[in-house]
C-alpha cells in the first residue's frame, strides 16, 4: 500500500525518463512489486543529484554525491525496497541517508522511516529536499550508522545502503523479532546482497545477488 502524502515531486521534462526507467531498468528485470514501481514512477530522482548529473539522474547507474558517497543506481533502489516486503504499519532504519532518494522511496512505502547518516553534509542536504518535498514521516540522526539509532528501541525493518564485513551486532538487537534486514555483505569491492529474517533472536540469511557498494565506516563497520 502507498502511503498517502503531499505529491510535490517535479515531473517536468523528466517524467518521460522516469517512465522508461520503470519500464526497462525495474519491470524489464525481476521488479515486481506493484506498490514499489509507483513510487518510483513518480519519485523525482534527479531532485536528488547534483546539479551537474541531473541529465543523468535516470541512468541506471550509481552517481556521486559528495563525501566520497553514490547514489545508489535504480534497479538496486528498487531491488532492496522490494526485498524488504514493507507495509504502511511498518517503522524502519536506514543506515546511510546519502542523498535522500532511497529514504524517500521508503517513506512514500511504510509509516516512518529513522534515517542516519555520518556526513553532515549529506544529511542537512537530504534534509532540505525531503523537507521541500513534503515529507514528514522521517527522523534524521547524525553518526555512526553501525551502531544503530541512538535510543534503545526495536524496527520492523532494517536497510543497510553501504557495504559491511558482516551484518552489525548493534542492528541485530534493534531488529524486531520477525522483521527483516537488507544488507550488502561482504568485503571492499563485492558483496553479496543479503536479506535477513530474524527468528528467536538469530538471523537467518538468504543472499539475492552480487553488489557492489561503498564501505559503511564506524565501529561495527569498515575502519577508516
Amino acid at each position: 500500500m502507498i502511503r498517502a502524502m503531499h505529491d510535490k515531486e517535479q515531473t517536468g521534462d523528466f517524467s518521460g525518463q522516469r517512465g522508461r526507467m520503470v519500464q526497462r531498468d525495474l519491470k524489464g528485470r525481476d521488479i515486481t512489486d506493484p506498490a514499489v514501481l509507483t513510487v518510483m514512477g513518480r519519485l523525482g530522482r534527479e531532485e536528488f543529484v547534483p546539479k551537474n548529473y541531473k541529465s543523468q539522474a535516470y541512468s541506471d547507474c550509481p552517481l556521486p554525491i559528495g563525501c566520497g558517497q553514490t547514489i545508489s543506481q535504480p534497479y538496486i533502489v528498487a531491488l532492496m525496497t522490494q526485498e524488504l516486503r514493507l507495509n504502511r504499519y511498518c517503522e524502519v532504519l536506514e543506515i546511510g541517508t546519502g542523498s535522500g532518494y532511497q529514504t524517500a522511496v521508503l517513506a512514500r512505502l511504510a509509516k516512518r522511516i529513522y534515517t542516519i547518516e555520518r556526513c553532515r553534509e549529506l544529511s542537512e542536504g537530504a534534509q532540505a529536499v525531503l523537507g521541500r518535498l513534503g515529507f514528514e514521516n522521517i527522523d534524521f540522526y547524525i553518526g555512526d550508522g553501525s551502531s544503530g539509532w541512538a535510543e534503545k528501541r526495536t524496527f520492523d525493518r532494517i536497510i543497510v545502503t553501504a557495504a559491511v564485513p558482516s551484518v552489525p551486532g548493534p542492528l541485530v538487537e534493534q531488529l524486531g523479532d520477525g522483521g527483516l534486514i537488507v544488507a550488502p555483505v561482504g568485503p571492499a569491492g563485492v558483496q553479496e546482497l543479503v536479506v535477513g529474517t530474524k527468528k528467536e533472536g538469530k538471523i537467518i540469511e538468504r543472499v539475492v545477488c552480487d553488489v557492489r557498494f561503498v564501505k559503511l565506516l564506524g565501529k561495527y563497520g569498515f575502519e577508516e
